[in-house]
């Protein structure tokens, strides 16, 4: 059995494919921890999980778009969070002691960190942002991010300059997505596209579950936490577009409840919903296009309108038009009326929903959190046999 530490930034569609695999190699017998923010994580992880406590930096001026997003990302968010958090991931792997790294793409101190120590590592991908490389065909941008990442290699005392592109580890890159999404693109020869990892959550005991009519199709609208602070009245005018539709449809929708004081009967609006147990049950989803809830939704076959924001979300809206899996709308624009139509076009549009299953069924067959676990362990193996044999070769020098 082997040791694995899990470094993942605090958000939410970054833990939970990480988590599930996580936990799929705790039952096969492996030890497994965590480095992060026992507040954050532990809600996430579940009670049994280990976790080496680092600081909890929080995801900071999200309302920027386009560039300036990108800007923002690296500026605000990913470089700080690299800083705050290296001397605690340092920390974790000399408590643990572990055999190998699992690193999310955009936590950089886990990348710094296993060059430090020499361990193999894998470069777990839980968003398309940094996979697709989306600024391949800008150099200067493409060259100030690595600008950055050189910056966070000397700022950790390593010499010279890094030996690769810290996004993407030379040992492994696993990628929660399929090729059924993503469609023939050119892979480095170490990734692996496990497709979405998903494992048991905890319970909300407190959704009202009797609420759910079975005579109705059941809609989830979930924009994640961008959509509270750059709303755009998207909240108000979903309602609208929903809001002749309760004959036939029930509506899921996760916001504060202050911002929809007097939603219609037919229309749930809730802080949370235990997304993976309601969707055997749920016939569409409208969402921002985050790739956790894109590659979850079609994991059950359930189709989707896509209203993207930022970050890899127009690249997932992108993907998933492409194979016919749903509808792409604009976050800030559509209307009501069109909203209104692309909901009813995923509900009753056969070849929709036929895509949709196809993406399903390719995603059954890239393993997901069993895949990620096994390229992990085989990864752990070879570090160990490697081990041995610098061993052995060190003993014959001395004899």
């Amino acid at each position: 059995m082997s040791r694995f530490l899990f470094v993942s930034l605090p958000l939410t569609g970054h833990v939970n494919p990480m988590a599930a695999v996580a936990k799929t190699l705790s039952a096969q017998g492996h030890d497994v921890a965590w480095a992060g923010s026992e507040s954050y994580l532990r809600p996430l992880v579940g009670p049994d999980a280990v976790i080496q406590q680092i600081p909890l930096r929080p995801h900071r001026r999200q309302a920027d778009r386009g560039m300036a997003a990108a800007k923002t990302r690296w500026e605000e968010y990913i470089v700080p969070h690299c800083k705050v958090s290296l001397k605690g991931v340092d920390k974790a792997v000399k408590a643990f002691a572990p055999d190998v790294m699992a690193v999310d793409q955009h936590a950089v101190a886990g990348a710094l960190v296993a060059h430090r120590y020499g361990l193999p590592w894998a470069s777990m991908a839980p968003t398309t942002m940094e996979l697709t490389r989306p600024y391949r065909a800008l150099p200067k941008v493409e060259a100030w991010i690595q600008g950055h990442l050189s910056a966070l290699w000397t700022g950790a005392g390593l010499p010279g300059e890094p030996p690769h592109d810290l996004r993407f580890s030379p040992d492994l890159l696993i990628a929660f997505t399929g090729t059924a999404l993503t469609g023939p693109l050119s892979w480095p020869d170490n990734a692996v596209l496990v497709g979405p990892a998903l494992a048991e959550r905890p319970a909300d005991l407190d959704f009202p579950r009797d609420w759910l009519d079975p005579a109705k199709k059941l809609v989830l609208i979930s924009m994640g936490t961008l959509a509270a602070e750059t709303s755009h009245g998207f909240y108000e005018r979903a309602v609208e577009a929903v809001r002749p539709l309760g004959d036939r449809v029930q509506v899921l929708l996760t916001a504060p409840p202050e911002t929809i004081p007097d939603p219609p009967e037919h229309v749930l609006v809730r802080t949370r919903v235990p997304v993976l147990e309601l969707m055997p049950r749920l016939d569409a989803v409208v969402s921002h296009g985050g790739l956790n809830t894109v590659c979850e939704s079609l994991a059950h076959g359930v189709p989707l309108v896509v209203a993207p924001i930022k970050g890899d979300q127009p690249i997932n809206a992108s993907q998933v038009a492409a194979a016919g899996a749903g509808v792409r709308v604009s976050f800030a624009r559509v209307r009501p009326e069109a909203l209104r139509a692309a909901i009813v076009s995923v509900l009753e549009d056969p070849s929709i929903r036929a895509s949709a299953a196809a993406v399903r069924d390719s995603f059954a067959a890239a393993g997901g959190a069993a895949a990620a676990s096994a390229r992990l362990a085989r990864l752990a193996d070879a570090g160990q046999d490697a081990s041995r044999r610098e061993r052995e070769g060190s003993l014959e020098n001395l004899s």
